[in-house]
């Protein structure tokens, strides 16, 4: 499992990132701790069933949460789904954590324990029963694989003999389909996800940051689908809130050059939520 987590902290590259970091470690009964789970807090693997936060992860986040004045995860999985791969339900000193499933169209909140969901969108439905026949018209892409989300299905290319290539031949028909029944594509690391329109991690970010009302905040993520939440953060910034944002991996150059901070990975990202909960005590 490496070593144990260090507890200097790294230094932000940017300015506002600098900023960020020092608000909150000035005032962190003001600020909000948000981050994905796939790639984040979790490892990518093979098989997204499979996916399980990293062992550093939940309790560097129990020794954090009663320090500051929200954890919440902010993901495209099922709300119950992280929450049980996360392992995050009856953790002491995460008793307020929620959790922000597809994109913040569903909330589970610690400290009830329930899971709050709209009803289903009629498109998503309609994707499900089209999608095996629409695949098999693309059958030199063998390997890819269709995952079901509850709000959403996602097509995976990671196991195709080339998966960039099936990623790229199948995000326009995809995206043809989404929208032929009112469904947007959200890209991922080779994956594309069909889901109902409305809703991303940058709305459900700054709508939960007002809800708390947070000074500032820190996002860490590591994925496409993480980008409208670094927006979020830039907004927030341009109204005098501070915020840090923290890539997990570089394998998302459009995410990575944003950051104020880089992290090697999960591990690196546990590592790091366990020094702020040092630097607390």
């Amino acid at each position: 499992m490496g070593s144990p987590p260090h507890p200097l902290l790294p230094d932000p590259t940017t300015p506002a990132g600098a900023d960020g970091l020092a608000a909150l470690l000035a005032r962190p009964g003001k600020a909000v701790v948000a981050l994905d789970f796939d790639g984040t807090l979790a490892d990518i693997v093979p098989d997204p069933e499979r996916a399980r936060a990293h062992p550093r992860a939940v309790p560097a986040l129990a020794a954090l949460a009663p320090r500051v004045a929200s954890v919440a995860v902010v993901t495209g999985r099922p709300a119950g789904v992280a929450v049980r791969y996360g392992g995050f339900a009856g953790v002491p000193g995460l008793d307020h954590l929620v959790v922000l499933g597809h994109y913040g169209a569903e909330r589970w909140d610690a400290v009830t324990g329930t899971v709050r969901a709209p009803a289903p969108h009629d498109g998503v439905a309609a994707v499900r029963a089209e999608l095996p026949g629409f695949l098999d018209r693309f059958g030199a892409w063998r390997g890819t694989w269709i995952e079901e989300k509850g709000q959403a299905v996602a097509v995976h290319t990671r196991r195709a003999g080339d998966p960039q290539a099936a990623f790229d031949a199948l995000r326009d028909p995809l995206s043809e389909l989404a929208a032929r029944h009112g469904l947007i594509v959200e890209p991922g690391r080779m994956v594309l996800e069909l889901r109902p329109p409305g809703m991303d991690k940058g709305v459900a970010l700054l709508e939960y940051v007002r809800e708390v009302g947070a000074e500032t905040v820190l996002y860490a993520g590591d994925d496409l689908g993480d980008l409208p939440a670094y927006a979020a953060v830039e907004k927030l910034r341009s109204d005098g809130h501070p915020g840090l944002l923290v890539c997990s991996g570089t394998e998302v150059p459009e995410l990575a050059e944003r950051a104020d901070l880089v992290l090697p990975g999960p591990e690196a990202v546990a590592n790091f939520l366990g020094a702020l909960a040092v630097h607390f005590s």
